[in-house]
């Protein structure tokens, strides 16, 4: 074999193994990279599972200082508080209407009524009957404290130290997800028979006869009672969770050893 033939024979030998221990290198450098971050993530993990241990350790600790029938008497107790205090915040004038947070609107799914006729300058006709309808939640409120504290009282907590430890309106939200049935219920004579007293059913009428006269408009006659019941019960809660807010950022003055020992 001639000289030069065998010299690039080895040449080539010679660059096949260069790229080869180029190719294994790399093929090492990316191994080593994807090790260090499987290494990272694994001590991430375990650093945020010992947090979640330590977080659980800790909402362990604080349920030794009282039982659980503590725990549910206390979710009753700031309940009832709470009941007691936004009663009192909206049954009285302008409890419902002068709040922006649970002020009565027209019903939503039939504002094209309100805004037909103020199209056509009966405007005011539309502000007396929200008014009246405000009027009516505020002249029934005085009402709602025993029929929610029978709620309250009946209520069956499945897991009072989960409440206690939830969130600042834990129990507020866990009051309405099982009573607003049988609050409706009990409620709803109670808001159509203030309607009648506050003219708010002539008012809504009068409403109704306007825009069913109109030209080209779809009859409607909406449940105003249903309504303003609904509204009514939920401007409650709103002022209901508000209180447990306060009980629990300041146990300490809510003059009660229970609130102070399960909120503290």
């Amino acid at each position: 074999m001639k000289k030069s033939t065998i010299a690039v024979i080895a040449l080539l030998a010679f660059s096949t193994t260069q790229a080869h221990a180029q190719f294994f290198e790399k093929l090492k450098t990316v191994v080593d990279q994807a090790t260090a971050k499987d290494s990272i993530q694994t001590t991430t993990n375990a650093e945020a599972a010992g947090d979640s241990a330590q977080t659980q350790q800790e909402s362990s600790n604080k349920t030794v200082n009282y039982t659980e029938d503590e725990a549910n008497s206390g979710i009753k107790e700031a309940l009832i508080k709470g009941v007691r205090q936004g009663v009192a915040l909206v049954a009285k004038q302008d409890g419902y209407f002068g709040d922006q947070l649970i002020k009565i609107p027209f019903p939503e799914d039939v504002q094209s009524i309100e805004s037909k006729l103020r199209a056509v300058g009966l405007g005011d006709l539309v502000d007396k009957a929200v008014l009246s309808m405000n009027r009516a939640a505020e002249d029934a409120a005085s009402t709602a404290t025993d029929i929610f504290i029978a709620a309250i009282s009946n209520m069956t907590i499945s897991d009072a130290t989960t409440l206690v430890l939830g969130s600042d309106t834990a129990a507020t939200h866990y009051l309405k997800v099982n009573t607003t049935g049988e609050l409706t219920r009990e409620f709803s004579p109670i808001i159509n028979n203030s309607l009648q007293t506050v003219n708010a059913t002539k008012y809504w009428d009068d409403v109704m006869t306007a825009y069913n006269k109109l030209p080209f408009v779809k009859k409607m006659n909406p449940d105003l009672g249903a309504y303003v019941t609904e509204k009514a019960i939920d401007g409650l809660f709103v002022k209901i969770a508000e209180q447990e807010k306060a009980i629990r950022a300041n146990p300490l003055e809510q003059g009660s050893s229970l609130l102070k020992k399960i909120f503290n």
